[in-house]
């Protein structure tokens, strides 16, 4: 008898009293120990501090010490005295305001609602008057209102005010569209981390379907909220819907792409893209008008003021200014798609 043969007679009695259906257990790995453990969590506990860090330096630097920086105002009027009070105007109020005068009442609306001013000043000796559209945003209105009236009160006359693009009174705040746009940044940003432990197991083909479907029920319920709900969205429904889709989508897209690349710091980078500087800069608080150069810069091409004003557009004032926002929310969709694109090349690579 061999000696393979000796060790099968021998392991032969085991297997015939062994219980059926149970096998040896494998050898276990010897659990980590107390000091392993500690850095580990001392490591992942960085990154609560720069999430506080990060929150705590966009939020202040874009709220903290709101200013006027050229507001566009005008001053209504052709004759001498209009021109000479704009002229006034301007000097003493420097970099504050940029200020221009227009012909009529009428061609003032038209451009309070054309967004392409936030005030318009008629002089009148026995009642000035001054009109805003606190839709386009009310902090911004508030302070165009403020600089006026203490120019009325220097000379001594009440000063009315008229609001050409009043607010519903259902968002007397007009912060509604910011809050749907926090709304659909944590839906879509939630939906990325669920997708992230498929990337080993599914395509980017698939998990870009699934991060669409995820697009889809994330606005709708956006929109059944802000619109039958809550009725901040009281008409325009579908193209209310059709910015929150593209907003969506499109972060969704771009969180597909970097997970690729970033793994476990892919949170940070949303946190850091579609909370820090999105929100701050989406001008649902505060208008650009009132921000540093950074923020107001921000608001020209970042996502979220993208659907804000757009929104703002829809609602308010017929439309304006919306193509320039679809603009916006489109490049960021197709930034996503290229990041996607380049996430499932590199992927496939890894695979060879």
């Amino acid at each position: 008898m061999t000696n393979s043969d000796t060790a099968r007679s021998a392991m032969a009695p085991a297997a015939q009293h062994a219980p059926p259906g149970r096998y040896p257990a494998p050898a276990q790995h010897a659990p980590p120990g107390r000091r392993a453990v500690v850095k580990g969590l001392a490591l992942r506990l960085i990154a609560p501090v720069l999430v506080c860090l990060g929150l705590g330096v966009t939020y202040l630097a874009a709220f903290q010490h709101p200013q006027p920086h050229r507001l566009e105002v005008a001053v209504v009027g052709t004759t001498p005295e209009a021109k000479a009070l704009a002229e006034a105007v301007r000097s003493k109020a420097g970099d504050s305001l940029d200020v221009t005068t227009v012909a009529t009442r009428q061609a003032a609306t038209e451009q309070l609602m054309d967004r392409h001013l936030v005030g318009a000043y008629l002089p009148d000796l026995a009642g000035p008057e001054l009109l805003v559209a606190k839709a386009g945003s009310s902090a911004t209105a508030n302070a165009t209102e403020a600089v006026f009236r203490a120019l009325a009160g220097h000379q001594g006359t009440p000063l009315k005010v008229t609001d050409v693009a009043p607010l519903t009174k259902e968002d007397p705040s007009g912060g509604g569209l910011f809050f749907l746009l926090i709304a659909l940044t944590v839906g879509s940003q939630v939906a990325v981390l669920v997708l992230a432990p498929a990337a080993g197991v599914l395509g980017m083909r698939v998990r870009a379907a699934l991060g669409l479907a995820a697009s889809f029920a994330v606005s709708a319920v956006g929109l059944l909220l802000a619109g039958p709900v809550f009725e901040v969205v009281d008409h325009s429904c579908p193209a209310v819907g059709g910015l929150c889709l593209l907003y969506s989508a499109g972060v969704v897209a771009v969180g597909l792409g970097l997970q690729t690349f970033l793994k476990h710091f892919t949170p940070l980078a949303l946190m850091g893209l579609f909370v820090m500087l999105n929100l701050t800069s989406a001008g649902g608080l505060m208008g650009p008008e009132l921000q540093n150069g950074f923020f107001r810069w921000l608001h020209s091409c970042w996502n979220g003021a993208g659907f804000v004003e757009g929104g703002r557009g829809l609602l308010y004032f017929g439309g304006a200014g919306l193509g320039g926002h679809l603009l916006t929310l489109g490049l960021w969709l197709a930034a996503g798609v290229v990041l996607m694109l380049l996430a499932a090349r590199s992927e496939r690579r890894r695979q060879r």
